[in-house]
């Protein structure tokens, strides 16, 4: 089980929205690189970071700034995602050195485009799958996508996507815990290998994702637990020793 920080931008600064909704962010102080470089040297391996602005089809040019710098002086592998809908959009953010790149509204509403992005990138490609009630939303999670979650990664999976991001967008940056049941039927259902998000509180939601491994559930993006101080990243990692 891998553990993921995850670090929203917001007009170049370290945000957590609740369940999606842009007017209701807390903004956390801090430098978003000197955040990264704690979680860096606490122990992560990996770190997810999401430009909002170009989630909720806002300039993001001040966030790209911020990422470019982040991933010249942070050396872990970083996953990004948040409005790319198109190509060019990708091998923009591989150049600047993402490791892998999240495919969220692109999946729902152009699934050619998607599997050419797969054809091209391979395993640097993996499609965010933000949830509510079982459904599908897209475009900054404002809009129903008419498919189901499961449905949903059972096509990018035919698409040749690997991996996929499950967020149940009802429990994100509520602390309410991980939407354990959806998570692993997603899993089961399709067959990929999922990193889960939304809803961590407590340690409890690591050891109960651990035991889903056997399914496919393979690691964890933690965010507003980790800002608040719920538990801290050293906490997560001896969790999963």
């Amino acid at each position: 089980m891998l553990i993921i920080p995850a670090i929203d931008l917001r007009r170049g600064l370290c945000v957590r929205l609740t369940q999606g909704r842009k007017e209701d962010a807390s903004t956390y102080d801090g430098d978003p690189v000197s955040i990264a470089q704690g979680y860096k040297d606490d122990g992560a391996q990996m770190l997810h970071l999401v430009d909002l602005d170009s989630v909720f089809g806002e300039d993001g040019s001040i966030n790209r700034a911020v990422v470019r710098r982040l991933i010249n002086s942070v050396d872990i592998p970083v996953q990004f995602g948040g409005g790319l809908r198109s190509i060019a959009d990708v091998e923009e953010l591989i150049a600047i050195g993402a490791a892998r790149v999240v495919i969220g509204t692109l999946a729902v509403e152009a699934p050619e485009e998607l599997a050419r992005m797969v054809g091209r990138f391979g395993s640097r490609i993996c499609v965010g799958i933000d949830a509510r009630d079982g459904q599908a939303r897209t475009r900054g999670w404002e809009s129903e996508g008419r498919i189901s979650a499961i449905e949903l990664a059972r096509r990018v999976a035919r698409a040749g996507v690997e991996r996929i991001v499950y967020t149940d967008v009802a429990r994100d940056g509520t602390l309410g815990g991980v939407n354990i049941e959806q998570t692993r039927n997603v899993a089961r259902e399709s067959g990929l290998k999922v990193t889960a998000s939304g809803g961590v509180s407590t340690l409890d939601d690591i050891r109960v994702l651990k035991n889903l491994s056997s399914c496919g559930v393979d690691s964890v993006i933690v965010g507003k637990a980790l800002y608040e101080g719920r538990f801290t990243l050293g906490d997560a990692l001896r969790e999963i020793d």
